[in-house]
């Protein structure tokens, strides 16, 4: 697909990291962009960040684990812009979830798939629709992440499940477009392939009530900054993708018509042969067993 000037962006979670850093990448290229967050203040700051680069923005608070919040957003960008040519389903959390697998707590289940995946499936409903009838070429983009969508991280079990999901839903979607002969694309992102300094540590931030946690979390980490310190302090290196090579590799991705936004990156191969080697042999998955599980 080739972007232009003049046509319009939709970027879910866009008020800080990823979401951000796409919709500049976006702007930069003439697109004008719809930024969507589910916190307000973040949102508004980011908006007069990008109008006063020159763009043209639409800013709009949005919840996306909410059908009707999406579909609002949609009719808000049509609106406003009167198409839509690039959808990024990016918004997501991370579920706050300790311990086994068998001692999570059910609302942490919730929270994480009524953002992760009823998100990108919200976004896809509100706006895929509207995106074929407008006849012209587009592309949607939903975020997952090599923890679900490469190898599964145990260490967080319910974000890697939800970020699995995606890639099926992603594929499935690819399919049905295809089927349909229409000039919409879609394509599976996996930011990386390092960590990145986005706000999925501060999740609980934006945590609503009907998903509260039962009991307090025993996690000492409430931010990324006191992993990074505590990494550091343990003798680790910690290397970060720069949010903005994200956002370039997102273009490239659009342009070239790739499925398989998946940045170049030995560590992410091996895992993906390791995996389906695995499977090939029908063997246990011994991959997993260098993850500490404390």
């Amino acid at each position: 697909m080739r972007l232009a000037r003049g046509q319009v962006a939709v970027v879910t979670g866009a008020a800080s990291g990823i979401g951000l850093a796409m919709a500049r990448r976006f702007a930069a290229e003439g697109l004008k962009v719809v930024l969507a967050d589910v916190e307000e203040s973040a949102l508004r700051k980011a908006a007069d960040a990008l109008e006063a680069e020159g763009a043209d923005v639409l800013a709009q608070v949005v919840d996306v684990s909410e059908r009707d919040s999406v579909r609002a957003l949609a009719d808000a960008a049509y609106a406003a812009f009167g198409a839509v040519h690039v959808l990024c389903n990016n918004a997501g959390v991370g579920s706050g979830a300790e311990g086994r697998m068998w001692e999570h707590e059910p609302n942490d289940w919730k929270w994480a798939f009524a953002v992760n995946v009823g998100g990108v499936f919200h976004g896809v409903q509100a706006f895929v629709p509207r995106m074929i009838a407008g006849g012209e070429p587009g592309h949607v983009v939903n975020t997952s992440s090599g923890d679900g969508g490469i190898a599964p991280l145990p260490t967080a079990s319910v974000y890697a499940v939800t970020k699995a999901a995606v890639v099926t839903l992603t594929e499935s979607l690819y399919a049905h477009l295809k089927a349909e002969g229409v000039p919409v694309a879609a394509s599976v992102l996996f930011p990386g392939p390092h960590m990145l300094r986005t706000g999925l540590w501060e999740s609980h931030r934006n945590r609503p009530a009907r998903y509260a946690k039962e009991r307090p979390r025993r996690t000492p980490y409430r931010s990324l900054d006191q992993w990074e310190a505590a990494m550091k302090a343990a003798g680790h290196d910690v290397v970060f993708t720069p949010v903005e090579e994200v956002a370039e590799h997102v273009v490239d991705g659009i342009r070239a018509g790739r499925f398989w936004m998946l940045p170049a990156s030995e560590h992410s191969d091996r895992q993906i042969r390791a995996r389906a080697r695995s499977m090939l042999d029908r063997a246990d998955p011994s991959y997993l067993e260098s993850f500490v599980l404390d």
